[in-house]
């Protein structure tokens, strides 16, 4: 094996010289050169976006076009907008309706429809018709804004928002006038009505509809304001949905505020601070209200009223208890419930996904080894939830889904399956080292989650497994792969893969020199993010996400960060905004909704390294990167309480408290080396 120190090392040849900097050391304060070496590699990007106290805002000067999605419970919203080659606002509007299904009642039959700017209230200003706006700001909050030039004294801004718990986006069109003369404004209506074909939707016909609520000529005085409400809808036949534009709008504002005053990232760095306010924020708002109960769902136009064993319980569902909110943590639980109704006596493994309101399931790429994202989803979510009645509900799920596990067990001692989560996308062989890595993970939690609740022969026997799977994953997987003594993804596979970051994510650093260098090697690393393999150009944000959990776990803090300021920075203020995506060239970079919690994710279980031991315990590893002198996630909502975790660099060692309403601050002094155990 190579002698290897990855701080020291020349592995950032793509997109930064190489720094003598030393290893991250968490006592030492920071210097002006060490401040360049964290910050050089994100200053490499340009910002088009600007950021705000609580929004991004983009002022218009070229021609650009984006896509954002965002989504209540009955409806989803993809705006795709921007500035023409004249400056022009270009604005269209697709909006999913998940529980208007669609025939065939498949994964992606939910009904969808394209609104055009056209499909909107015509403006005449002074007797004049409005045939062009210019664009000339755009800001994102929660909601969408764009504001437009009407003339040089008028302006028009169109905010856009879902509506929090109805079948319909509102879009409220508000004229200024800015001049110093009176402006004349006539609104013409618009009553836009498509009704579906009854055969093609399993509940009949659909009416898709966007209306106004007035209409006619207006006098706009100096500095004066006109708002007009326009609902963009759909609803079965004979359904009748009342719209109040300006309530929808609280609704929607009230939502995000509740998501912003729980578990609040507070560190020197403003961007990475933002994006996790956002990342709650898509992570969270993406669930329906589907007559199978409430399901989170990927989004992108195409992933609804349905779920996946790894978007949702390996990704997200492990994040909800920490934030707290309600329609997550039940969404979770739902979601672990339908997976429960595939538990069987013939062997047979769970279904890669539940779809069309529960009604169906889908499994066409086998078993992606489906058994250990659900097992280790449910053990990470049972613990971080702190309730032993669902901690008891969801431990014979955990128990069917390892004993299933293991039954796909091979002579060499590691877990086959017939693919893994990019569903044959990639090559993964008959043993693949994601399965292993996540039968791994469910193993550990699995043992905490046991010894919790008094299973102890349990709890001893899955230690057991899990030690001895970690020596087989090694023997079976440890090879040397393009120059690298890391991991090999499956047997025979000659290049480097995104997944071989998973062993450090899950603790396992007996690689952890080699597959760092290897993962930002310029085989892997790119100015996206990770290729999922070397010499392809693909790349999955997932992948990268668990990367940068990884890097930091295996306690190169100024590493990850260096990373991790630049990818949050790059989606959060570069050229599509504002939250993690999920593939290129697949998607065209969708803003599916899991990746955003695996970008929170990050924050909790990476830079702050907290893991669930118990249903009230778990162990920190906060590392303070060089140039932070503290950081906090207050009002984390996990382990069915509330408290604040904070970090402060002192002159030999790190502070780190715990604060609960009511009870003594827990004060620990930390020289990060051993993980902390700490007890709620």
């Amino acid at each position: 094996m190579r002698v290897l120190t990855i701080s020291s090392a020349c592995v950032f040849t793509l997109l930064s010289a190489c720094s003598n900097d030393t290893n991250d050391n968490p006592v030492v304060a920071s210097t002006p050169k060490s401040q360049t070496y964290l910050s050089e590699l994100a200053d490499t990007l340009h910002n088009r976006w600007q950021l705000n106290d609580d929004s991004i805002v983009w002022q218009v000067q070229d021609s650009h076009q984006d896509h954002i999605e965002f989504s209540g419970e009955q409806v989803s919203a993809i705006i795709y907008y921007g500035s023409g080659e004249q400056g022009e606002l270009l604005l269209k509007r697709k909006l999913v309706w998940p529980m208007l299904r669609t025939i065939p009642n498949d994964t992606h039959a939910s009904l969808i429809h394209d609104f055009p700017l056209a499909v909107t209230p015509p403006v005449e200003l002074n007797g004049v018709a409005v045939k062009s706006e210019q664009l000339k700001r755009v800001e994102i909050n929660g909601q969408l804004a764009l504001v437009s030039e009407l003339s040089d004294k008028v302006s028009l801004t169109r905010t856009l928002s879902p509506s929090t718990d109805k079948p319909l986006m509102v879009e409220r069109l508000r004229f200024t006038n800015d001049g110093n003369q009176v402006a004349q404004l006539a609104l013409g209506p618009l009553q836009y009505s498509v009704d579906t074909e009854k055969a093609h939707g399993v509940y009949g016909s659909y009416r898709i509809q966007a209306s106004s609520e007035q209409q006619g000529t207006y006098k706009l005085a100096q500095g004066a304001s006109l708002d007009i409400y326009v609902s963009y809808m759909a609803t079965r036949e004979d359904e009748q949905v009342n719209f109040d534009g300006q309530q929808e709008l609280e609704k929607r504002q009230a939502y995000v505020a509740s998501l912003s005053s729980k578990l609040q990232l507070q560190t020197p760095d403003p961007i990475i601070n933002k994006m996790f306010d956002f990342a709650k924020l898509r992570g969270a708002e993406s669930i329906f209200r589907t007559k199978g109960g409430l399901m989170h769902g990927p989004g992108g136009g195409r992933y609804y009223a349905a779920i996946w064993a790894n978007d949702q319980a390996e990704y997200i569902n492990p994040f909800f208890p920490f934030l707290g909110d309600n329609n997550g943590n039940e969404s979770a639980i739902n979601s672990f419930n339908h997976f429960a109704r595939f538990m069987n006596d013939e062997g047979r493994y769970i279904p890669s996904s539940i779809i069309a309101e529960g009604d169906d399931y889908w499994d066409g790429a086998g078993d992606r080894g489906d058994c250990a994202m659900i097992a280790y989803g449910a053990s990470r979510f049972a613990l971080a939830y702190g309730d032993v009645a669902q901690a008891q509900q969801l431990t014979p799920l955990i128990d069917w889904c390892i004993a299933y596990s293991f039954n796909k067990q091979t002579p060499q001692g590691v877990i086959a399956s017939d693919s893994d989560e990019l569903e044959g996308r990639f090559p993964a062989g008959d043993v693949n080292l994601s399965t292993n890595m996540l039968t791994y993970g469910a193993l550990i939690s699995s043992t905490h989650l046991n010894r919790e609740l008094g299973r102890i022969d349990v709890a001893n026997d899955y230690r057991q497994r899990a030690q001895k799977l970690a020596v087989d994953i090694e023997n079976y997987f440890g090879a040397n792969v393009q120059g690298f003594d890391t991991y090999r993804y499956f047997e025979g596979n000659q290049k480097l893969r995104a997944w071989i970051a998973l062993p450090l994510t899950f603790g396992v650093y007996d690689r952890k020199d080699e597959t760092l260098a290897a993962l930002l090697s310029d085989k892997l690393w790119s100015a996206d993010g990770i290729y999922s393999e070397s010499g392809n150009s693909t790349f999955w944000d997932r992948a990268t996400l668990y990367a940068f959990r990884g890097i930091f776990a295996a306690n190169e803090t100024d590493t990850a960060m260096r990373y991790f300021k630049y990818y949050s920075r790059k989606r959060l203020l570069g050229e599509h905004v504002p939250y993690a995506v999920e593939a290129w060239p697949e998607g065209d970079q969708r803003h599916l909704s899991a990746e955003s919690g695996l970008y929170a994710r990050v924050v909790t279980e990476g830079i702050f390294g907290i893991e669930p031991v118990g249903l009230k315990r778990f162990t920190a590893a906060p590392n303070l990167p060089t140039g932070w002198d503290n950081m906090c996630l207050n009002k984390v909502q996990a382990f069915n309480t509330e408290f604040d975790l904070c970090v402060d660099r002192m002159a030999t060692d790190y502070q780190v408290s715990v604060s609960q309403v009511g009870k003594p601050k827990q004060v620990y002094h930390y020289k990060g080396d051993n993980k902390l155990t700490i007890n709620l």
